[in-house]
């Protein structure tokens, strides 16, 4: 029987659970995370953008991609819990999509880890959307020397599956060699779901919300070439449009905007 004190009780746990915010994930502690429980630009504090389209350094990014990323409220915004990065069909600087692309870069740079970022990602041909960290001071070199750990990549064409990867000079997409595992989410465009590795001095794990489904050990016989995941990394996240991966078959010109929504970012360590 449930008395009105009891009733008050469990009010009361109801609320004081809806209001808690973790800080803890096994046995690590949370040391830097946005809830986006605000509105307006992402925290400034936190995030920075890359902007334009890459030229002249790398145009299209390296990927021949068709966006061009701004600082603008319409492509990168909190609203209502939750960051949203949104693609859109209208053209600037020579492109015919916008975009954004945040990066933490010393703003949140860390060296080992576990990265959880919970994410809602975008449909229909030609959408990319990415959840991933490049190294902050390129000890080794330019990429892919230097390393590049992807959390999550999704390309609209084929929907559902997740990839997580890490590319590093002796393992590479392009020498088609890349250390890669793919996990099938089918409603990954319609739910949120967290995206994560834990990363280790000579080991990452990728997992999708509770889910192990790659991981990759260091060669002991590698040096830096095989194994630059010994520095500071920082996160980037972006939605990318078309590009060499993206567009393989093509880029629907009736689907915009697209949205990924990321529901929160958090970085534990020991």
């Amino acid at each position: 029987m449930i008395t009105c004190k009891n009733l008050s009780l469990l009010l009361f746990g109801i609320l004081a659970l809806s209001s808690f915010k973790f800080t803890n994930s096994g046995d690590h502690k949370l040391v830097w995370n946005d809830e986006f429980d605000y509105t307006g630009l992402p925290d400034s504090t936190k995030w920075s953008y890359d902007l334009g389209d890459g030229c002249p350094d790398v145009c299209g990014w390296g990927n021949n991609e068709a966006e061009f990323y701004t600082r603008e409220l319409k492509n990168a915004r909190a609203e209502k819990g939750n960051l949203v990065i949104e693609a859109r069909k209208e053209s600037k600087g020579g492109k015919e999509f916008t975009s954004a692309r945040l990066v933490s870069k010393n703003k949140g740079d860390w060296k080992y880890g576990r990265i959880e970022v919970r994410a809602k990602l975008p449909r229909g041909l030609g959408t990319w959307p990415a959840i991933w960290m490049l190294s902050t001071d390129w000890k080794y070199g330019g990429w892919p020397t230097s390393g590049e750990i992807d959390i999550m990549e999704h390309v609209g064409y084929d929907p559902g599956v997740i990839h997580g990867t890490l590319h590093s000079e002796k393992y590479n997409h392009v020498k088609h060699t890349q250390q890669e595992g793919k996990h099938t989410v089918p409603d990954c465009q319609d739910a949120f779901h967290v995206y994560a590795i834990n990363w280790k001095e000579n080991q990452i794990d990728f997992y999708i919300d509770e889910t192990i489904y790659h991981s990759v050990k260091r060669n002991p016989a590698d040096d830096f070439k095989g194994w630059p995941f010994d520095q500071p990394f920082h996160l980037i996240m972006n939605v990318a449009v078309g590009g060499n991966w993206g567009a393989v078959k093509g880029i629907d010109p009736n689907i915009w905007p697209q949205q990924m929504l990321v529901d929160y970012v958090r970085v534990y360590q020991d």
